[in-house]
């Protein structure tokens, strides 16, 4: 499966622990990456000082689902579920 362009869900809805840039602490889940644009882009998509977890993320169905607001329910859910 492709990313879909615009979508985000992968920037908002989980926890990122390791460094970003404007975030050295990373990102709680839910939380809006600060490089994500104002098009659901990364600024920082192909650049050294992306997360390796965001590097290391894969499109696929059961994660992002068919359309970007069930990517987002269900990533939170994900999220959710690795935090219990």
């Amino acid at each position: 499966m492709n990313c879909r362009l615009g979508c985000g869900a992968c920037c908002i809805a989980p926890s990122i622990t390791s460094p970003i840039p404007g975030m050295p602490h990373g990102k709680p889940a839910g939380v809006r990456c600060i490089q994500l644009n104002d098009d659901n882009l990364c600024q920082i998509f192909g650049q050294a000082e992306r997360p390796e977890l965001c590097a290391r993320f894969a499109a696929t169905e059961d994660v992002c689902g068919n359309t970007n607001e069930e990517a987002l329910w269900l990533i939170t859910s994900l999220e959710a579920a690795t935090q219990s």
